[in-house]
Parts: C-alpha cells; structure tokens; sequence
C-alpha cells in the first residue's frame, strides 16, 4: 500500500546504497488510487503534495484506530488517537473573524490547513513577507459578497480578519504562480525572497496564541519553464550538517546557502 511504498523509498533514501533513489514504487501505488498523476501528464507539484499527505494521513490514521480498537482503547480517547503522525506535523489552523459593519458582530470560523495557498502581490519582485501580508490583510464583504447578519436578520457588509491560531510544527507556502487572465492561464515570473531563518508568523498570529517565530527554511521546489513544458527540481537542506542539495531527477549536487534563493521557488518548507 501507500504508507509502505513510502515507508521503503524513506529508508532507501537514507541507508546511503545508492548515489540516487527512484520513488517508482510509490508513485506506481499512488497512480493506481489517483489516476491523475500518470507519468505520461504534467500535474502540478503543489496538488500531488496535498494527494500525498492526505494519502498518508489516511492510511496512518486507520493503522492507529485498528491499534486501539486491539487494545480496547475508550471510545473518547480512541477518537484522539485517530489522528497520525502527518496531522501532527503538517496541520494548522486558521481563524476567520467576520464582523457585521452594521451591529459589530462577530463570529469566528475556524479552517484546518495544511499547505497556505500565498497570492504575489507584485508582477516583479517581493517578499515572502508581502505575501504573507497580502493574505492575512483585512477583506471586506460587500455587494454580491455580503453576509446574512443573523442579528440584524437581512444582509450587511462585513469584514473578515484572518489569523493563525495553531501553527504547525512544518508550515508550507504555496505561492501562487498560476493565474488565470480572462480565459487564459499565465505564470507569474516574480522573484520572491524569501529568509532562510528565523521566519516571524508572530504578527499573523491570533491574540493569546503563541507562534514560534524561529521557523527556519529546509526544503524549496522550484518550476522552471511554462504552463506545459515545465520542470521540477527540490533544494533539500540536510539539518546534521547544515548542508543543502539540488535535486534534479538522477542528479543531486551539493550548492552554497546563497544558491537557495531562486526566482523559481513554488512550494517553500519551513
């Protein structure tokens, strides 16, 4: 099944045989459940991580549920075990605070995530902070987009405050490089700069919750190309040494720190 296809491509990575490792099994397990993401297609990267780790947190999760049920685990206590190994790595939550401009009313809306789709707010150069800016900034509902006041009883403006209240343990930025333009599909080209430490989601944060502002980056899939002759490679940073690596297919090569910051980052792992 899954888990153990990634389970043995995990460990083939790290026993050190061999000078490269091909997730040809594993892919061929998961193209056999999602046959969207055949060899013959390009598919984007940011939609098989998010196949990927629900896949896993699935599988995971009913390993720990048949483990409780063995163990005569209580029902309570069983539902909390239900949970996996992914979840508690990868998941946040997000608050949204919609306020009624008419009485003040506010309720809050939490959201679970495990990847935050950012929106790049320039068409030429910004940071990873103005992304993250532009994504928790204030909206206001209006017109087409008002809420149903449940104490006014009709329909109101609102504005929506979005917050984190729990920060993963591995948080990961998808940023938003394909966009549609009227009927056609583009790639924005924007070099984005991103930190390699001490990332700070402490003013994205709601009041009383703490974020731990020492996020540092270890991981970034880059997309060179166009909409359909694109191509993947992954910056992977070994935490022992403090060492990062290109990934290109077959061919892995030891780079600097200053050759992590790329105009091609996609998906960054912090």
């Amino acid at each position: 099944d899954s888990v153990a296809a990634f389970s043995w491509l995990i460990s083939n990575m790290w026993l050190g045989e061999c000078e490269c490792v091909t997730p040809e099994a594993f892919h061929s397990v998961l193209e056999k459940r999602y046959p969207t993401f055949t060899k013959e297609t390009q598919q984007d990267a940011q939609e098989f991580l998010i196949c990927v780790l629900n896949e896993l947190h699935e599988a995971l999760k009913n390993v720990r549920a048949q483990l409780c049920k063995r163990k005569d685990v209580p029902e309570p206590q069983r539902s909390i075990n239900e949970t996996s190994i992914i979840r508690e790595l990868f998941e946040g939550q997000l608050s949204y605070a919609i306020m009624c401009l008419e009485c003040r009313t506010t309720i809050g809306r939490p959201e679970s995530f495990t990847v935050l789709s950012l929106p790049i707010p320039s068409k030429s150069t910004c940071s990873l902070q103005d992304c993250l800016k532009c994504f928790f900034q204030q909206d206001k509902l209006t017109s087409n987009n008002q809420i149903h006041c449940s104490l006014c009883g009709t329909k109101q403006d609102a504005v929506v405050e979005t917050t984190i209240t729990k920060a993963p343990r591995i948080i990961i930025f998808h940023l938003k490089r394909f966009e549609w333009q009227g009927n056609n599909r583009r790639k924005l080209l924007t070099d984005i700069h991103y930190s390699l430490s001490n990332l700070d989601l402490s003013p994205y944060s709601a009041p009383h919750y703490c974020v731990d502002a020492e996020y540092s980056l270890y991981a970034v899939v880059n997309h060179s190309g166009f909409l359909d002759n694109g191509h993947y490679t992954a910056f992977c940073k070994r935490s022992a040494t403090e060492t990062w690596y290109r990934f290109d297919d077959e061919l892995i090569t030891k780079i600097p720190h200053s050759s992590v910051q790329t105009n091609t980052a996609y998906l960054l792992f912090y």
